[in-house]
């Protein structure tokens, strides 16, 4: 089943206002849809960048595939 566009967008800025929020210090946020909820917390930070990573590459803002990583000496 894919899902629209306005779907992923709708998603995408509800998980970027998630994210905003824990980065200036709330405790929880929550994200909802569908009938599902996930609660993100201060550990959960990673984890809701690679869901916006995710939503951005449905919505074609970021190239497919695997991400490179800087190299670290």
């Amino acid at each position: 089943m894919a899902i629209d566009t306005a779907t992923l967008e709708t998603r995408l800025a509800e998980a970027e206002t998630a994210l905003h929020e824990l980065m200036v210090g709330q405790s929880v946020t929550v994200v909802a849809y569908d009938g599902h909820r996930t609660e993100y917390g201060p550990g959960d930070e990673t984890r809701l960048r690679r869901y916006i990573q995710s939503l951005k590459r449905q919505l074609g803002q970021l190239p497919s595939g695997r991400m490179s990583r800087p190299v670290i000496f």
